[in-house]
């Protein structure tokens, strides 16, 4: 698993001849920076890429670079865990309106006590 860290600190010594983007896995892009060291070009796009490293989070370079990131390992799984519960929260305040906006169509005299009870049981279930 690639280490952004890791990744910014080769990009800060040696990226002038692209080994930070042959460690990242883009093999293209490095060997061009190898081709173009001689200009300098690439020791200044090389702190550039340092810099975005260090400021890209986490999760959009796991996302990125390690393509394999899946929520079987306990660490990973923890961000997947976090993004469901949220997804759950959201889903459920939705449906809570949606029993709220049910309740004030049954008080106004618009849904019978049948309708009501019925749309209530089909958003609860669904939770």
């Amino acid at each position: 698993m690639k280490n952004k860290v890791v990744a910014a600190l080769i990009a800060f010594c040696l990226g002038w001849v692209g080994l930070h983007k042959f460690y990242l896995g883009e093999i293209g892009t490095g060997i061009l920076y190898l081709m173009f060291s001689w200009t300098f070009i690439p020791g200044l796009l090389s702190l550039i890429d340092g810099i975005a490293l260090l400021c890209m989070p986490d999760r959009a370079f796991n996302v990125k670079y390690n393509r394999a990131y899946l929520p079987s390992h306990p660490t990973q799984q923890h961000f997947f865990e976090t993004d469901s519960r949220n997804r759950l929260a959201e889903s459920t305040k939705d449906k809570v309106e949606a029993i709220g906006a049910l309740k004030k169509l049954y008080d106004d005299d618009i849904l019978t006590a049948e309708e009501y009870e019925d749309k209530r049981r089909k958003i609860l279930d669904s939770i």
